[in-house]
């Protein structure tokens, strides 16, 4: 049987367009021979809805949706994810379901069985877990249908498994002759092999052919990268669909039946910087489309953040559609303005500059009187940050562009950076990239020549905010940062277990302590797109206001 996976782009609670979308590819997979496609999970309401959930106009809006499209798809049996209502009182209102359909009518409905509450996920909040997996009559086949974290309970991938029930061994044990998984699995930096790994360790353990389905595309601050995926029954790759992009890939379950003799497929998966830039890239232009923004405007600095995002920015929109604005103060460096002018020139983005000189002597004078008896202090570099913010903002709101946040995570998390002022901004784009993988970004981007001027990259980190101001003055440096930050935000180690790895209790603690001090700054920060383990929003919850140390 020709199976076809659906690797589609929905939008977060555009229903009848998510339908079309599932209709259309539907269609071409009918043409290209396929009996069978996948969609991936809740593809008629876009992952995740949240609490779109709890408006019962939504939830019946959905369900129309999805006989809609069941009217709608002839010729060939397709497996949809979507939103199904519990009859039962007592209970979570609703179950996170897949629709099988064929002739034109919804033949059965699986639900999912493990509900992730962890990190940005939150599904118990809306969802009821099904009680048991169920096969379905998939044409020729008898498929096992699960949904996304039905397949992440396996003891060989967890220290500590989440939940007593393996619904892939239950599918298994009830007959299904393929396994068959929607999801909507977020990208993270080293997520990819490990999830191969845990699909072929299913395939191989069951000796079934398994088909993985996964979402793509920007939603907030969650990017899907796609890499759907089809396993031989001996766990070994049969193919892969598209990295960050939108697919119809069509595999035959009779050549999946066969063994590869050894060899897992493993080869051409790839998982480097160039993936961060790929999910980076995609994130920030779903975000400025799906939200209704014409472009994108970035402040350029001359330095290695706003440089990097600029990058991102031209390459996830037209050039054309992209602003950097230069405004230099009287502690910017001629080096900074002639390297923001000439990454604009190498991108082909428009440029202007608006200095902010006499702005910031205008503010500093009427506040002269007040602060009379006061040293000058961290107060006086803040207005500059702030002054540009203003200005940026100001032009966002005339352009009707949307300005991008250039902070990356390791300033996030240190509190580097200034509320009102560089931290302006609906979208974060480097927000959850450590500074020494920023670096990393903008080679890449010069990996066939300099887009990315060479000073951009080997000058000293600064932000220009007083003479002779470097990042390193108030901060260790950024190479050992991130190795502290990544222990205690993304780990959860505590400052004693740090240290013991041979980090400088002193600089250990410091560091710590700032983390814990600008939580409140990071509470008023824009969206920041996730690529790590463990980023700073709806992922990581700390209070503001606590006693504890």
């Amino acid at each position: 049987m020709k199976v076809a996976l659906a690797q589609i782009n929905p939008t977060i609670g555009a229903l009848a367009a998510n339908a079309r979308l599932i209709v259309d590819f539907a269609d071409r997979a009918a043409a290209m021979g396929a009996e069978l496609v996948v969609f991936p999970e809740l593809t008629i309401t876009g992952y995740p809805p949240r609490d779109l959930l709890l408006d019962d106009s939504f939830v019946s809006s959905s369900i129309e949706a999805v006989e809609t499209v069941a009217s709608q798809i002839r010729g060939i049996t397709a497996i949809v994810g979507c939103v199904e209502r519990n009859p039962a009182s007592g209970e979570r209102p609703l179950f996170n379901a897949a629709a099988v359909i064929s002739g034109g009518r919804i033949v059965s409905m699986h639900r999912k069985c493990l509900l992730p509450t962890y990190d940005v996920f939150d599904e118990d909040r809306y969802f009821q877990p099904g009680p048991q997996p169920r096969v379905a009559e998939c044409g020729a086949a008898r498929g096992g249908v699960s949904i996304c974290e039905d397949v992440w309970n396996s003891e060989r991938f967890r220290h500590h498994r989440r939940y007593a029930a393996d619904p892939i061994e239950q599918l298994a044990e009830a007959g299904a002759d393929v396994l068959v998984n929607l999801s909507a699995s977020p990208y993270v930096y080293g997520k990819k092999r490990l999830r191969l790994d845990i699909l072929a360790d299913h395939a191989r353990r069951r000796r079934l052919p398994l088909i993985y389905v996964n979402q793509v595309g920007g939603n907030d601050e969650l990017i899907f990268d796609g890499n759907s995926a089809a396993f031989r029954a001996d766990g070994s790759l049969a193919a892969m669909a598209a990295q960050c992009a939108e697919d119809l890939l069509i595999v035959d379950t009779a050549d999946l039946a066969e063994g590869k003799s050894g060899h897992d497929g493993f080869d051409s998966v790839r998982e480097d910087i160039s993936t961060i830039y790929d999910a980076l890239v995609l994130g920030t232009r779903d975000y400025l489309a799906k939200c209704g923004f014409s472009g994108a405007i970035i402040a350029l600095s001359g330095g290695i953040d706003s440089t990097v995002v600029a990058c991102i920015a031209a390459a996830a929109v037209e050039p054309e559609k992209v602003l950097g604005v230069a405004m230099p103060s009287r502690y910017s460096s001629e080096d900074s303005v002639i390297d923001a002018r000439k990454l604009a020139e190498n991108l082909g983005i428009r440029y202007e500059q608006i200095a902010i000189g006499r702005i910031h002597e205008a503010v500093e004078r009427e506040l002269s009187g007040i602060f009379e008896g006061y040293e000058p202090d961290v107060t006086e570099e803040n207005i500059q940050a702030r002054i540009r913010g203003m200005i940026g903002m100001a032009l966002s709101n005339k352009l009707g562009m949307l300005l991008l946040a250039t902070g990356n995570k390791s300033e996030a998390a240190v509190g580097y950076c200034t509320l009102y002022g560089d931290m302006c901004g609906g979208l974060a784009v480097i927000g959850d990239v450590p500074k020494t993988k920023v670096y990393e970004l903008a080679r890449f981007v010069n990996r066939d020549g300099e887009i990315v001027p060479d000073n951009c990259i080997t000058k000293p980190p600064s932000a220009e905010l007083r003479p002779g101001q470097l990042d390193q003055d108030s901060l260790p440096p950024y190479g050992q940062l991130d190795e502290i930050l990544r222990r205690y935000v993304e780990e959860c180690r505590s400052a004693e277990q740090i240290v013991s790895d041979g980090f400088d209790e002193a600089t250990v603690r410091d560091v710590l302590a700032k983390v814990d001090r600008s939580e409140y700054k990071r509470r008023q920060a824009a969206t920041m797109l996730k690529v790590t383990g463990r980023a700073f929003g709806t992922g990581r919850r700390m209070p503001i206001a606590r006693g504890y140390d």
